[in-house]
């Protein structure tokens, strides 16, 4: 897409976080993007990033002293997974992946990407929603039954207000979905959204995971972004055992001033007040959802 508007670039100097990651700490959520010299974005793109690479990447997590990483595919490189894999290969074993694919993959090409350690696929309908409340059903389901054999798990990048009855369109298939972004609502849409309290129901029925992430996404407020610490209290209330946290690194959709991500690994404090409980969230979950041993 011509004129797709630049990103700013993440902070490259994280400060350690006051806050002490526990050993084994995971980020679940994170992108790497470029070189753009040597690998094209999609033309259909709705941004234009920056080249943020692995080095930088793993830098940020040796300051934060997070051990693991699941690297998701960014909306800029469509299905076509290479940077991808490249990073999961040279990330090797502390490394996890969640890839988007086309309709209809093979079962070898999918057999390909778990052994390169792709654990998840990543569906977009922020953008391809066709109403208020519509999702692409058939095409979920279609892809769900695909990854099943693999025991891998289907992100969706959701608006969960937007879908009220979304436990109930969505809680029969045979994978196990997970939400970014605490849903992906604005915090003054509140927590009694219908679309949220679907969230609660199918995190609390063991039928979907949700990610503390992209609290700048959602927030009405600056940083902290004290309102979204409601959010995460109301989802570990419901589901302890089905939330994980990630750093949104290198943060493409902040409007505003980049945070450092130190601070927003600080944030933790007050989401996940109770130590055993992050020790939760940070290691023991995502060692179930990634399968990490």
């Amino acid at each position: 897409m011509t004129g797709a508007p630049p990103c700013a670039p993440p902070d490259f100097a994280p400060r350690q976080p006051v806050l002490r990651l526990p050993a084994l700490a995971c980020d679940c959520h994170a992108h790497i993007l470029g070189p753009a010299s040597r690998y094209a974005y999609s033309p259909e793109r709705i941004y234009t990033p920056p080249d943020c690479l692995l080095p930088a990447y793993r830098e940020m997590l040796a300051t934060l002293g997070v051990g693991r990483a699941v690297l998701v595919q960014p909306s800029v490189y469509g299905t076509d997974n290479t940077v991808l894999l490249g990073a999961l290969r040279e990330g090797g074993a502390a490394f996890r992946g969640v890839a988007v694919v086309g309709d209809a993959p093979g079962e070898a090409h999918l057999e390909a990407l778990h052994a390169a350690g792709v654990r998840g696929v990543r569906v977009n309908v922020v953008d391809v929603r066709e109403g208020q409340g519509t999702l692409p059903a058939a095409r979920l389901r279609d892809l769900a039954t695909r990854i099943a054999p693999l025991g891998w798990h289907l992100e969706l990048l959701a608006h969960v207000d937007a879908y009220p009855d979304l436990d109930r369109d969505l809680g029969d298939l045979p994978v196990d979905l997970v939400f970014g972004h605490l849903g992906y609502l604005r915090t003054d849409k509140g927590l009694a959204a219908p679309g949220f309290r679907a969230l609660l129901r199918l995190a609390s029925a063991g039928r979907a995971w949700v990610k503390l992430t992209g609290p700048y996404r959602i927030s009405t407020q600056p940083m902290p972004h004290g309102d979204v610490t409601a959010f995460a209290h109301a989802l570990l209330e419901h589901a302890p055992d089905r939330i994980v946290w990630g750093s949104d690194w290198p943060h493409v959709m902040v409007k505003g001033a980049m945070p450092n991500d130190g601070d927003l690994a600080d944030m933790l404090a007050a989401w996940v007040p109770d130590e055993a409980l992050r020790r939760r969230v940070l290691v023991e979950n995502p060692a179930r959802l990634y399968g990490f041993p």
